[in-house]
């Protein structure tokens, strides 16, 4: 059935609709002028779903055609290398076989010429043999007719002995040479084999290199593959291949080196290659008759190198766990693919528990079971695969765990290695070095702590000198830097100062304190944030005993945060398990 078939049987099929119910808006006779809407619509939809299969026929047709276009132009550049190969054979031919005829011609004559002179020299021989025959006939003749018969008698001997002599002589009355000519035959056995070399077979048209498939490459070498249009006899295939710049060499700058190997089949694996790194790729086919055009130039890509985890940027809690890496790759990678083991299986392929694939970015929110232990790891994906995975960071969800950020603290403040410790030494920065910082504490000798990126509850503690000045609590990422802690509507703290009467506590929220007293000095703070309940609370670790808890509603994420208002030091514990009395 043809398209306009269809069509009409379709929009015949559409005009069977049901009257009006009671319901309907429709004025009394117009159930016509509903229908005809209903058919219209029928009718523009069957109608664009025409036009559209039309314009995809037209789009392959235009493919196809441009697919001819190439073909023919193929056969004629292949028809004119045929054509230029055979006429060059046939002069090859025709040059060998004058330089034969000259060659045998030369020889022939230099063979007449000997013979002639051989002739000759006999010739001359048998002239002068006659002459001296003549010569001694005349003189008998002449001795036989003298009447003196004394000189007679004088004038025999002598004669008598020349004759004798003469008649004794070899004299050469046999050709010297033969008069035929020995007619050897030429070898052409050259020319035979320059005619039999005339190949019908054309040369190939240009292979189609394919474009890379997934998982095809490693580190360090790819898989390419090409075909043919049609079943061409070839001999042997060139591929050629160089890395890709980013860069467009200077004017005198030389370009990257063309490498190329020969195979025999359709496929290859090339070898000692940069890491994620692009490759051009094109490749020719060689006969008998000739060399195959180019093929046009394919890109394929080499895996990444591993990422790199970075381990002081990576936080966690009981549910979940944040991990940053960086790419360790100079061009971009399609994707990461992060891989999580439970336990301590550490290299066994069958022992990943769970891979979270097709991450765009350099960080992975992750979501565990709490107390439990888990080794991550992360793969860097392109066209040619996944790369090795990095180095693994293992993650204990027994509590909240996260580093101080150095970026962003008060030019004051050190940290220790481990960067669990920070410390305010005597010793004041100049004002220049602070004013270099950007986006850092100015006011408030504070440090930051990692984000928390879970809406869960967290827990850490606060170690401090007895004697220290100190503010600890939470504060939103965007808080204001030349601002204290506690003195804005963005973050939430614990304050201690020391007066000559005694220890002196504030909760601070917007420069707000409740009026509490603390008679016990805590040494050791404990922070229970608990996002669903919108709290902050505050204990003294070593008595278990609550000291203040912030009601709020927590409209982003908070940071940790920790100040010291004097020198002195100050040390976070995280990663640790919240007693039995906090969130209950």
């Amino acid at each position: 059935m043809s398209t306009l078939q269809r069509f009409s049987v379709n929009t015949n099929e559409s005009l069977n609709f049901e009257p009006c119910e009671d319901e309907c808006p429709c004025p009394p006779g117009a159930e016509d002028g509903h229908d005809d809407v209903f058919k219209k619509d029928e009718a523009q939809t069957e109608t664009a779903v025409i036009r559209t299969r039309l314009q995809g026929k037209v789009a392959e047709m235009e493919n196809f055609a441009g697919h001819l276009e190439e073909i023919f132009l193929t056969v004629e550049e292949n028809f004119g290398r045929q054509e230029q190969h055979l006429e060059q054979h046939y002069n090859d031919v025709l040059q060998t076989l004058s330089q034969r005829y000259d060659d045998r011609a030369s020889g022939l004559e230099e063979h007449k010429k000997a013979k002639l002179e051989e002739l000759y020299r006999q010739l001359l021989a048998c002239g002068r043999a006659l002459d001296g025959a003549k010569e001694l006939i005349e003189t008998a003749q002449e001795l036989y007719r003298r009447q003196d018969k004394r000189l007679f008698l004088k004038e025999v001997s002598p004669t008598i002995q020349r004759m004798e002599e003469f008649s004794r002589a070899d004299h050469e009355l046999t050709l010297s040479t033969p008069l035929d000519f020995n007619s050897q035959l030429t070898d052409l056995s050259d020319v035979k084999t320059m005619m039999d070399s005339i190949n019908i077979v054309p040369a190939p048209s240009a292979p189609v290199i394919n474009p890379q498939m997934s998982n095809s490459a490693s580190q360090t070498s790819l898989r390419v593959c090409w075909s043919l249009f049609s079943d061409d006899t070839v001999e042997f295939f060139e591929l050629y291949y160089r890395p890709v710049l980013d860069d467009t060499p200077a004017d005198g700058a030389a370009s990257p080196q063309v490498n190329h190997v020969k195979v025999k089949e359709t496929h290859c694996t090339v070898t000692d290659l940069l890491p994620n790194a692009q490759y051009e790729l094109w490749v020719t086919a060689t006969n008998t008759t000739g060399i195959s055009p180019v093929s046009e130039k394919a890109l394929y890509m080499t895996v990444p190198s591993p990422p790199f985890i970075k381990h002081r940027e990576c936080t966690s809690c009981p549910e979940a766990a944040l991990i940053r890496w960086e790419s360790g790759n100079a061009n971009p990678v399609d994707s990461y693919t992060v891989e999580l083991r439970e336990g301590g299986a550490e290299s066994a392929e069958d022992a990943i528990t769970q891979s979270i694939v097709a991450l765009p970015t350099c960080q992975c929110l992750v979501q565990l079971q709490p107390r439990r232990r888990y080794t991550i790891c992360v793969r860097a994906v392109n066209i040619g695969g996944p790369s090795e995975p990095s180095d693994a960071i293992s993650i204990y969800t027994t509590g909240t765990f996260f580093y101080l950020l150095e970026d962003g603290a008060h030019p004051c403040l050190s940290i220790s290695e481990d960067g669990f410790t920070m410390f305010y030494g005597d010793e004041e920065p100049p004002i220049s070095a602070m004013a270099l910082e950007e986006h850092a504490f100015t006011r408030c000798v504070a440090i930051l702590g990692d984000l928390i990126p879970v809406r869960t509850r967290h827990y850490w503690e606060v170690e401090v000198d007895d004697g220290a000045e100190f503010r600890v609590g939470v504060a939103y990422e965007d808080m204001e830097k030349n601002s204290y802690l506690g003195a804005n509507e963005t973050s939430w703290c614990m304050r201690h100062i020391l007066t000559p009467s005694r220890h002196k506590y504030e909760f601070l929220h917007n420069n707000w304190s409740p009026d509490l007293r603390i008679t016990v000095n805590p040494v050791r703070i404990g922070l229970a944030l608990d996002y669903d309940r919108g709290t902050l609370s505050f204990y003294n670790v070593d008595l278990g005993q609550h000291l203040h808890t912030f009601h709020t509603h927590f409209r982003d994420y908070v940071q940790p945060c920790f100040s010291l208002d004097h020198p002195g030091t100050l040390t976070v514990h995280n990663g640790i398990q919240a007693p039995d009395y906090i969130f209950t």
